[in-house]
């Protein structure tokens, strides 16, 4: 009698999970809040995407000291620090950058004519919600549960 001995190729912990989809988003949107808020802030001090003082509104550039430029620098900061965030502690971070999109959607829905960018972010801040819950999901190395 002849035995037969069947070879099956087992995959690893960390394939299996890189092979998630929802592990591929996570991936994804950390990334993208990672660059993104970064490219951002590094812009506020260089202004080659935009002129980003125009992006303030005229309210919070009267509450704010120093010029609208001088204010950006700090937008800038944070965004950076947010950033930064995303990529070291993204359960954390994510729930930043949400929070910082609000922020940014109040100050566009107060200038006329941004509704549609306010409605951009809106969208970002719903992605940076879903990293935050993917985050504690895929905590650093663990596996799907």
């Amino acid at each position: 009698m002849s035995s037969t001995t069947t070879s099956t190729t087992s995959v690893t912990p960390r394939r299996a999970v890189l092979g998630d989809p929802g592990y591929q988003a996570f991936l994804i949107l950390r990334t993208a809040f990672t660059v993104a808020p970064i490219v951002f802030g590094l812009d506020k001090f260089t202004n080659l995407l935009v002129d980003w003082p125009t992006y303030l509104a005229p309210w919070i550039d009267d509450i704010a000291p120093g010029s609208a430029q001088a204010a950006m620098y700090a937008v800038g900061v944070i965004e950076i620090v947010a950033g930064v965030a995303v990529a070291v502690a993204p359960r954390f971070g994510g729930w930043l950058v949400a929070g910082w999109l609000a922020g940014i959607i109040i100050n566009l829905l107060t200038i006329p004519a941004h509704y549609d960018i306010a409605l951009r972010d809106f969208g970002l801040l719903l992605g940076a919600v879903a990293l935050a819950r993917l985050a504690q999901r895929y905590r650093s190395g663990s596996q799907p549960r």
